[in-house]
Order: structure tokens, then C-alpha cells, then sequence
């Protein structure tokens, strides 16, 4: 994947990244620093390649009604927040029971996922993705069909595991009128 480095008026810091890819065949994106390198703008760059890869498998699981290859390769954390792809109110992590799991399980079959990174920001505890997932998948009991969706990941690292904080998603529309946006608001 090809990638660069997104340009801020100010110098990055050491310790916060950002970082634009864009899709292509040769897998995972190459996380190098234009600035000069330490040991933990090394050990960010490892651990924001390591949550873009899980994030892609544990989501494909999940399309596939996986559950469990999803909880394995993804830990929420306690307060972990949920913004579904549709809406409502957000969800909390500790409202996530064992039957809910269950009912996620059913919800979602014979999916594929392609994820695309569009920006990565990375710092000692904190990783956020700015994400398209390009889903196809059965979803609810409908038809397969594609589900493209706007997504933001953050991760928080609590001492030395990285737990899912926050997901937000919406679907990957193309633009709409701000009069359709608003009829949407009120529920229209």
C-alpha cells in the first residue's frame, strides 16, 4: 500500500502520528516516520500496524458470524462505546451480555470485508482509525449485499494490551442535500 505522511503547518511530535494510506495489493501498510526515529515511534508504528490487521480480521470474522475469532482478536475495554451504522443510541460496552454476543452471532453471515485505512493517528496509548470497511454480508436476515462503512476506531492500551474504546459507523452514502440530512434528524 502506498502511503504519505499527512502534512500538519506544525512539526509532528514524537509521540503523535498521522499517517494517510491509500488501498492497494501489497498488504499492510509500511508505517515509517519522515522525522528522525526513536525506540517509541518504532514501538507506535508496530502497534498501529498490529490494530489496522486485527481490526480488518476480527471485523471479517464478525461479517461471518464469528464471534468468537472476533472477541479473540479484539478485547473491549470497560467503558467501551459503541455508535452503531444504524443509529440510536450509542451502546456501552458493560450493556454487552453473552446473549448479546449470541444475537450479533446470527445477526451477521457469510460476509467478506476489505478495510481501508484512511488516516492512523498513533501515540503511546492511544491509537485511533479512520476507516472504510467495504463489507458484503447478509446482515439481519436480508440478502447479501454491500455494506461500505464510514468507521472510527479508537483504541486505548491498558498496561500492556490495547482494548477497543470506541467504534463509531455510518454507512458510506454518497452526499445527500442538507434538506434530506435534516429529515433524517427529525426522524423523517
Amino acid at each position: 500500500m502506498a502511503f504519505e505522511q499527512n502534512r500538519q503547518e506544525n512539526p509532528m511530535q514524537s509521540t503523535r502520528r498521522g499517517l494517510v494510506f491509500s488501498a492497494g495489493a501489497a498488504g499492510l501498510p509500511c508505517l515509517l516516520a519522515g522525522a528522525a526515529r526513536s525506540e517509541g515511534n518504532a514501538s507506535i508504528d508496530a502497534a498501529v500496524t498490529d490494530l489496522v490487521q486485527r481490526s480488518e480480521e476480527a471485523n471479517a470474522a464478525l461479517l461471518r458470524g464469528d464471534v468468537g475469532a472476533y472477541r479473540a482478536l479484539i478485547t473491549l475495554s470497560d467503558d467501551f462505546t459503541l455508535m452503531s451504522p444504524f443509529g440510536g443510541k450509542p451502546s456501552r460496552g458493560r450493556d454487552i451480555t453473552d446473549e448479546t454476543w449470541n444475537a450479533i452471532s446470527r445477526f451477521f453471515r457469510n460476509g467478506k470485508l476489505k478495510q481501508q485505512v484512511i488516516q492512523a493517528y498513533g501515540s503511546a496509548d492511544m491509537v485511533v482509525l479512520a476507516l472504510i470497511e467495504h463489507a458484503y454480508a447478509e446482515v439481519g436476515g436480508l440478502p447479501a449485499q454491500d455494506w461500505p462503512l464510514r468507521v472510527t476506531l479508537v483504541y486505548r492500551r491498558e498496561d500492556a494490551e490495547w482494548r477497543l474504546a470506541h467504534r463509531h459507523a455510518d454507512p458510506l452514502v454518497p452526499p445527500i442535500a442538507l434538506e434530506r440530512a435534516a429529515a433524517l434528524a427529525r426522524g423523517s
